[in-house]
């Protein structure tokens, strides 16, 4: 076990302006719960001030353990991920830098989390956010209750507080990023508290709709092995079923399906084919993913780090 309770691992994609104040208010919560911790950064591949800030910090500050700058925008699981790398703490703190949550916070996840979860993550209750960023998380959300077999309702809201052999056990890197909900499938005590949620002032999101719909496509792909099994059982129920219908079609008086018109017929068969097209589409994302997997393709490369 280490000396360190928390890593809290913060990352950063274009906060030039808010992240002195961030920090700020961060390393103030962090001295009033007084227990052990560490705080690293990641910049997240930012081309203005945000890195040079960090650097100003680290300097200025024992508690920030590791600064790491990244090549090139890699997404927010992977730069967790690289902080995670880094991480000495037994528990993990996962935040953004943004202000869009409040560092005060912090707090009540710690509270609920000495009760004795494994995971303890906030939920935006009165989301700030446009309804392009709301509804495709909605859908995420939905998605990822499956995956991880869960209840949560807020996977994307980055405050959690995670027991660190959970992450641990995953081996991630750059060739395997951080996936939370897998992560979350594998905690049997988890638990959700309300946080606030602001209006982002400053900066820009690194999660477009792009991003968002690719990650709902990844959490799809990770679904593709249950889809598929139940999917094979209806479709041998209703072939059955259709095979009954012609035998028996001769001899008794059906009240469903007392003819079988070609219209009817066209209808079943245009269904059909656009059922299988999603189906081959998804089963070539799975093919395509493993193929780029194989090629081990780092997910993010580190191009600077300072460490205490």
């Amino acid at each position: 076990m280490s000396d360190i309770e928390f890593s809290v691992i913060i990352t950063c994609y274009y906060e030039e302006n808010s992240i002195e104040q961030f920090y700020r208010r961060l390393s103030d919560t962090l001295k009033s719960i007084d227990r052990s911790y560490e705080i690293i950064f990641i910049n997240d591949g930012s081309t203005d001030k945000t890195f040079e800030k960090l650097k100003m910090i680290f300097d200025h500050d024992n508690s920030v353990s590791t600064v790491v700058n990244l090549f090139k925008n890699a997404g927010q699981p992977a730069a967790v991920t690289a902080g995670i790398s880094y991480a000495r703490g037994n528990k993990i703190v996962l935040m953004d830098s943004d202000l869009q949550l409040d560092p005060e916070d912090l707090p009540l996840l710690i509270k609920a989390y000495d009760q004795g979860y494994d995971i303890v993550s906030g939920y935006r209750k009165n989301r700030k956010d446009s309804i392009f960023r709301i509804l495709p998380s909605r859908i995420a959300n939905i998605i990822m209750r499956k995956v991880s077999e869960s209840n949560l309702t807020d996977f994307g809201c980055t405050f959690k507080i995670i027991d660190a052999r959970l992450i641990q056990s995953f081996d991630l890197g750059p060739y395997k990023i951080l996936h939370l909900p897998k992560v979350i499938s594998k905690a049997q005590r988890c638990f959700e508290i309300a946080v606030n949620h602001h209006p982002r002032k400053y900066g820009k999101s690194g999660f477009t709709f792009k991003k968002l719909f690719a990650y709902n496509m990844d959490n799809m792909v990770s679904l593709s092995q249950r889809p598929f099994q139940i999917l094979g059982v209806l479709c041998f129920v209703f072939a059955v079923l259709f095979l009954v219908r012609l035998i028996l079609g001769p001899f008794f008086d059906f009240s469903i399906l007392p003819e079988v018109t070609p219209g009817l017929l066209l209808n079943v068969i245009v269904i059909c084919s656009f059922i299988l097209i999603s189906i081959l589409c998804l089963i070539g994302e799975y093919v395509i993913r493993n193929f780029i997997a194989l090629q081990k393709y780092p997910a993010y490369i580190i191009k600077d780090i300072f460490q205490k």
